[in-house]
């Protein structure tokens, strides 16, 4: 099956936005997701991108405006200043590249939907993503075995995936979450999805 590579943070709004879309996508033209689960942090500055924190305030409001304007086009629920929106990506991430894990090992489960839980967890309901009590509700709701699943979102080999992820962003000329790749083809933000879907549709 080809694939879509799906680079992003468990911790993007952006993504949050695009994540049903590009799941929807995916199956509509027989695609498998790649999840790629990644650290801005580390992938902006090679690429000359300012550190979030770095940002001046006119253009960190501009965001957050037009998180809310998309939001609202889109119909989806958000949560404008979440309390947990900064705090540590090892848990998230490793849960999502550890479910894909399984998922290629045979087990059940949806990694697509715990991706988006993930996601929306944040973003719609403003819940901490690195509380392992509430990453495992989310992969029980997801249909994976939870204390499994976080045992090994933790292990060394899951998180020097992150690693790997991170550097493989930056080779690739990620710009920022979320990012798709269909082949070579690079489309970043949610807001270039129409974009994957011709090219999708043209394959």
């Amino acid at each position: 099956m080809e694939t879509i590579d799906y680079y992003y943070s468990t911790r993007s709004s952006f993504a949050y936005l695009g994540a049903a879309r590009i799941g929807a996508l995916a199956a509509k033209y027989g695609r498998r997701l790649v999840h790629k689960p990644l650290v801005l942090a580390t992938t902006l500055p090679p690429i000359g991108a300012q550190q979030f924190a770095d940002r001046p305030p006119h253009r960190t409001a501009y965001m957050r405006r037009d998180f809310q304007r998309c939001a609202a086009r889109l119909g989806i629920q958000v949560e404008l200043e979440p309390i947990h929106h900064n705090g540590p990506i090892e848990l998230p991430s490793g849960a999502v590249i550890a479910a894909q894990h399984a998922v290629g090992g045979g087990a059940g489960g949806d990694l697509d939907a715990l991706s988006l839980s993930i996601l929306a967890a944040l973003w719609r309901d403003d819940r901490d993503i690195a509380d392992e009590a509430v990453i495992a509700e989310l992969c029980e709701a997801a249909g994976f075995d939870a204390p499994a699943l976080i045992s090994q979102a933790m292990s060394a080999e899951v998180q020097l995936e992150i690693d790997r992820n991170n550097r493989e962003a930056i080779i690739r000329g990620v710009m920022g979450s979320p990012t798709y790749f269909l082949g070579q083809e690079n489309f970043y933000g949610q807001d270039r999805l129409d974009f994957v879907e011709e090219a999708l549709a043209a394959s």
